[in-house]
């Protein structure tokens, strides 16, 4: 039987380690950490990831601001709010829910947030700190898959690793992140020709392309280690962008959709921003 990547049972142990962090700093500082979220027009999805990264700030003990924007939102406004927020010392971490409303440019808008404050790592400069090594909080999901896979000793080093999928936040940060801990990496796509034989010569697939079971089953080596980043509601309850039905009989460990990638994502946030109010405190 497959290893099961449990993130939602180490995203609660994380939950309870921040718990105890959050309270020292507050004995400390006699301050709180502080998340702000901007939710730019009225997007349901967007609204309910929102509610639940709120909620994550409680259940350790710290605040969130919600700035919510309209849908006509145009750049200049979105910059001039980021600014703010930027230049709140009470403010240590700022999180622009992805997509914004299509007049808006989100690259600009993305690279506005100060570097101290990019605690869900889409900066091009934070990605380009953390792809060289430097301190940098990395983009949520990937790094959150990292510290997955750490926790459960999975071995990296000299592993050939095969992520498919390139968005800025997910895709291109992965396999900069996996090549840091030593991987070979491929990086494939929707448009990648012979998917099939990239994936077959992969120790870990990580499926993170955004169509619902792009990946099969059949596909994968035995005994890869398989990271499905993926999620697509269904009837039954979701499927993410890899087959896993029947998967703990091929690889060698994996992660449930859902349970696996999930919960670690939100939970890399509320830890990245932990950290950048202890290191603007002086804590850390």
């Amino acid at each position: 039987m497959a290893l099961v990547l449990d993130g939602k049972a180490l995203a609660a142990q994380i939950e309870n380690e921040l718990t105890e962090r959050v309270a020292a700093y507050k004995a400390k500082t006699n301050r709180t950490p502080i998340l702000a979220t901007i939710l730019v027009g009225d997007d349901p999805a967007s609204a309910t990831y929102v509610r639940m990264k709120g909620n994550a700030c409680k259940r350790v003990g710290m605040d969130s601001i919600r700035v919510e924007m309209p849908e006509s939102t145009t750049t200049e406004e979105l910059l001039a709010k980021i600014d703010e927020l930027n230049a709140n010392r009470d403010v240590h971490g700022i999180l622009l829910q992805h997509p914004v409303p299509a007049q808006i440019d989100e690259r600009a808008c993305f690279d506005r947030i100060s570097l101290a404050k990019d605690v869900d790592g889409v900066t091009c400069l934070g990605f380009g700190n953390m792809s060289m090594g430097e301190p940098a909080y990395g983009s949520c999901t990937p790094q959150g898959i990292m510290h997955l896979l750490n926790h459960y000793n999975v071995e990296l080093a000299g592993k050939h690793a095969v992520v498919v999928g390139r968005s800025a936040i997910l895709g291109k940060p992965m396999a900069m992140m996996l090549l840091n801990a030593n991987c070979t990496v491929t990086i494939c796509h929707s448009k990648t020709k012979d998917l099939p034989t990239h994936i077959a010569n992969a120790d870990i697939v990580v499926g993170a392309v955004g169509v619902p079971e792009l990946i099969k089953k059949d596909w994968i080596k035995p005994g890869a280690v398989v990271v499905d980043a993926g999620f697509h509601p269904t009837d039954t309850g979701g499927c993410g962008d890899i087959e896993l039905g029947g998967i703990d009989a091929v690889a060698s460990a994996y992660t449930p959709v859902p349970g696996g990638v999930g919960p670690m994502t939100i939970n890399t946030l509320i830890r990245q921003t932990v950290e950048a109010a202890e290191k603007e405190a002086g804590l850390a």
